[in-house]
């Protein structure tokens, strides 16, 4: 159209009409989308819908879709005075082109609506199952019910997704309240729906009802199947019903009931009796199940070898381990760790550690519990250079110790007050990129201390601040204890100033230290003193302090105020209060006077 007007070729009546049409037909085609907007949900789905559709191809023969530029160029002969009827042949090419592309734009519409439709519908399951495994239960119901209403019931995959979800938040009468949905509007639910709903009642602690609704399966034309059995016999033997278990093979129909023994449900009744004690039991559920053929697993064999190093057989267990490799069943890290653990606790260091290789000469590798168990065993038991040995055996095997393990091999060498070799395993700690905590400096001023480095504790204490670990109760108990030790009375009560500054609250520990220190010094009326405060003070008593008192008037031959403090000892146990302490105060004060 701005050709033709360059060119003089229309009136300025026909460049009005013009412009108006050409207008009307790029608004139509700009805002066809508006237009056809309710066909689907909302604008955004339609206008992605719309980025997709490919417009329609025309050919060069094809002469609706020249363009006013197109006609022009393609005049050769065209005179200087104008041709109105060539102009309106040039509105009627742009007319015709417009409404074919507008045909062709509704069909493809139409086209894409129904092509689409069931994957509009299946992308909606979708979401909500997507939302169930996240946890979003309250959008994933509000999207359910936004499709009910608009006519289309989702899939029994979708609502069992959000049963379980439901069961999973302990959100019961929503789940309740979903079952009998499923029943009044569909799907109907199945094996899987019940199961599900019956885990999360036996989640919730509601045996009774998950009872009742295994009852009621059979009724509704459900089959319960194995794992609805095994769901209640775990449950019922962690409740301690192990007779009803019977009750439930009944209630199977006789093909179920007759079925071989399933090798889930024996290994629950077998955890069962193991953690009842009932060793008898569970060995004679075994048997059933090596005479009957039973194929056992790594699982099956794992919960022996718990059971019986628990009620400390230990030859059976390793009996059982070996005929664990003779059928062909490779022991697993677990199995090697429940070994280990059993015998640390027996305090078979050498044994367990003889588990500890033979584990890895097998191709199993040890994870961070055959390390932690065997190295707070040793530290326990004071032998902290093995301890190290297999915590640095931990960082050749690419294994990173967790904090726990780093802050235990450091106690260990600090109740031995080897302060050097604690260091050494901070340092190395540090350069692993472990970041040590309040555990670990009370490690290490604990070595200062047990080591006679009182300075260097105090000196450390203060270095805290700067790596933004502060201390706490048990770091100025420790110092304040070697305080009162080293009879640095002034010093005590300072770091106890300190304390309470830092608002760091006092305990029994803080408080018996400063006792025993001020009646070491002889200062006996002050101990007096502070203990009331302790009294007062609400912490729960114990006989330490009150004993401290005793030995001290004992030694001095003051046998009455040793009695006294005996007898407040006395009314502390029997729940006496503050009152009746200073009743028996004022008692002694009077027969003194």
């Amino acid at each position: 159209m701005t050709l033709l007007i360059s060119c003089g070729e229309v009136s300025s009546s026909q460049v009005t009409v013009l412009r108006l049409l050409n207008q009307s037909v790029d608004f139509l085609f700009d805002n066809v989308s508006r237009f056809l907007a309710p066909v689907f949900t909302n604008l955004r789905d339609f206008e992605m819908r719309l980025s997709c559709i490919e417009r329609p191809q025309f050919t060069p023969g094809d002469h609706s879709y020249l363009s006013t530029e197109n006609w022009v160029s393609d005049r050769k002969g065209y005179d200087q005075k104008g041709d109105p009827e060539a102009n309106f042949n040039a509105l009627d090419s742009i007319l015709k082109s417009s409404l074919d592309r507008l045909a062709s734009l509704r069909e493809s519409v139409c086209r894409t609506k129904s092509l689409r439709y069931d994957e509009s519908i299946a992308i909606h399951a979708s979401i909500m199952r997507d939302l169930c495994l996240q946890g979003k239960l309250d959008a994933a119901l509000w999207l359910r019910k936004k499709l009910m209403q608009s006519g289309f019931i989702p899939g029994l995959i979708t609502h069992n997704h959000l049963l379980n979800g439901l069961c999973k938040l302990g959100s019961i009468d929503k789940a309740d309240g979903l079952v009998r949905e499923m029943w009044e509007m569909g799907p109907s639910p199945n094996c899987v729906s019940y199961n599900t709903f019956i885990k999360g009642l036996c989640s919730v602690n509601n045996v009774d009802k998950a009872l009742y609704l295994f009852s009621t399966m059979n009724k509704y034309g459900v089959k319960p199947n194995r794992v609805t059995c095994n769901i209640l016999v775990h449950a019922l033997c962690q409740k301690g019903l192990m007779g009803n278990t019977k009750l439930l093979e009944e209630i199977l129909d006789s093909s179920q009931a007759n079925a071989p023994l399933d090798i889930v449900t024996c290994t629950i009744l077998m955890d069962s009796c193991f953690k009842n004690g009932n060793v008898v039991q569970a060995l004679g559920v075994w048997k059933e199940m090596s005479e009957k053929n039973v194929p056992a697993d790594s699982v099956v064999y794992n919960v022996l070898i718990r059971g019986l190093c628990s009620s400390g057989n230990m030859v059976d267990a390793y009996g059982l381990m070996c005929d664990m490799v003779k059928k062909g069943v490779s022991p697993d890290v677990f199995t090697y760790n429940t070994l280990i653990s059993a015998l640390c606790k027996e305090g078979k260091f050498d044994e367990a550690c003889d588990i500890h290789g033979t584990m890895q000469r097998a191709g199993v590798a040890p994870d961070q519990i055959s390390y932690k168990v065997i190295i707070q065993g040793l530290c326990m038991y004071g032998d902290v250079a093995r301890a190290n040995e297999f915590l640095l055996s931990m960082l050749k095997s690419s294994l990173l110790p967790e904090v726990l393990l780093w802050n235990v091999v450091i106690d260990g060498y600090g109740r031995c007050g080897d302060t050097s070799s604690a260091l050494s395993v901070r340092n190395l700690m540090l350069s692993y990129g472990v970041k040590p905590n309040i555990y670990t400096n009370n490690a290490l001023i604990h070595g200062y201390v047990k080591g006679g480095r009182f300075i260097d504790a105090c000196q450390f204490k203060d270095q805290m601040r700067s790596t933004n670990v502060y201390p706490d109760t048990t770091t100025y108990n420790l110092l304040l204890g070697a305080a009162c030790t080293f009879g640095n009375l002034k010093l005590a009560f300072q770091l106890y100033d300190e304390m309470m500054r830092r608002r760091c609250q006092p305990d029994l520990i803080t408080y018996t230290e400063l006792i025993r220190g001020l009646c070491w010094k002889g200062r006996l009326k002050e101990a007096e003193e502070l203990l009331l405060r302790l009294q007062v003070s609400g912490i729960t008593l114990d006989h330490v302090p009150f004993w401290i008192l005793m030995r001290k008037y004992t030694k001095l031959r003051r046998l009455d105020e040793a009695y006294l403090a005996y007898k407040k000892w006395l009314m502390t146990r029997s729940g006496g209060g503050v009152a009746c302490l200073n009743s028996v105060n004022h008692m002694h004060t009077d027969h003194k006077q």
